[in-house]
């Protein structure tokens, strides 16, 4: 399973679902689907996000083990 603070940092920013769907060029429901764990993005996608906060990949995504 991956985790990611993606709606913290966003959050934080103050940056709607939809604007940063517009930002990266992906659908809100796509946003949606990642913050809640439902989709992992592929390797492109996750860097684009990481660029996107100034942040490593690591520092967003976390793999957990079960």
């Amino acid at each position: 399973m991956v985790r990611n603070i993606i709606r913290e940092l966003r959050n934080e920013l103050g940056i709607t679902q939809i604007q940063f769907a517009k930002d990266l060029k992906i659908t809100r429901q796509t946003v949606i689907a990642i913050e809640t764990g439902k989709y992992n993005p592929s390797l492109e996608l996750s860097l684009k996000i990481a660029r996107y906060f100034g942040k490593r990949v690591e520092d967003i995504f976390e793999l957990v083990e079960e």
